[in-house]
């Protein structure tokens, strides 16, 4: 079976490529309705500007940012450890699945 320290590694970098394509894929689709976005801080409060999801998910979209810019720069395994069941918390996956499913649907509200 894997280490523990392997589990941790392959989550947390796991992580940071789904949030990278997260921003990027809403900073795609807003530029796509006019709004333009340079940082994923801005792309995320345009989507809730947008209506795309709603407000209540301004502090955890805030968290999944912080979260991604310490994994980049730690090198202190418990601390990895720490970030890593944040990132497995239901509430980060829940977030991840809501700006995933929202931009789907949207997408396919505008096909028709």
């Amino acid at each position: 079976m894997f280490s523990k320290e392997f589990l941790v590694e392959i989550t947390t970098k796991r992580f940071e490529y789904t949030y990278e394509a997260m921003w990027k894929c809403v900073r795609d689709f807003l530029r796509e309705l006019g709004v333009e976005c340079g940082s994923p801080r801005s792309c995320f409060r345009e989507l809730i500007r947008e209506g795309v999801v709603q407000e209540c998910m301004e502090p955890v979209l805030s968290e999944i940012i912080r979260i991604r810019n310490e994994l980049v720069h730690v090198y202190d395994f418990k601390r990895a450890e720490v970030l890593f069941r944040r990132v497995r918390s239901r509430e980060i996956l829940e977030a991840v699945e809501t700006v995933y499913t929202a931009l789907k649907d949207r997408l396919r509200s505008e096909e028709l």
